[in-house]
């Protein structure tokens, strides 16, 4: 079952964005003349101040694949509510078989994650998290369950408005 993704866009305008290259692969397609070669490149973008989108680039040339995967990026950015340099609260997410647990963590941790999540989470700005990927490895399916975890936080301020609620009462319960 793979569970739709729905994410809160907007436009990368006047936003300074770093590319980071997660995973290139070599795609052959064989055909009567022989086997013809291209590259798909998988590319996460990000401001490091909360904005993070990710993207896929498909071409015969490696170059060129990461140049349209950083465009698809800038196409699917997301916000991601920041909390003293972690994540607000723990997530859990899957996207088919990946399956994805983000945890805040203290002042000094660092980014505790492996692969391509951390590459998001990095991108993002979180700079103190324990984050865990349970299921497949499949880069394209965990950076996906990241994006959804990250979508799904969501900060005091939304919490306490969302609950018609004052600040301190978000924390004291």
């Amino acid at each position: 079952m793979q569970s739709k993704i729905k994410f809160e866009k907007f436009k990368a305008t006047d936003i300074e964005l770093k590319e980071k290259v997660v995973n290139i692969q070599r795609v052959t397609k064989v055909t009567k003349g022989g086997r013809t070669f291209s590259f798909s490149a998988l590319v996460v973008v990000g401001d490091g101040n909360g904005t993070v989108g990710y993207g896929l680039g498909k071409a015969r040339e490696v170059q060129e694949a990461i140049t349209k995967g950083i465009d698809d990026a800038k196409k699917n950015l997301i916000k991601v509510p920041i909390v003293n340099g972690t994540v607000p609260h723990d997530q859990l997410a899957i996207f088919d078989g990946a399956k994805v647990l983000v945890k805040p963590a203290s002042d000094g941790t660092g980014v505790i994650s492996g692969g391509s999540m951390r590459a998001v989470l990095e991108s993002a700005g979180v700079h103190n998290v324990l984050a865990k990927s349970l299921g497949s490895s499949n880069p394209h399916n965990v950076i996906k369950a990241t994006f959804l975890a990250l979508s799904q936080l969501r900060d005091p301020y939304t919490v306490a408005k969302d609950r018609g609620i004052k600040l301190s009462k978000v924390f004291n319960g």
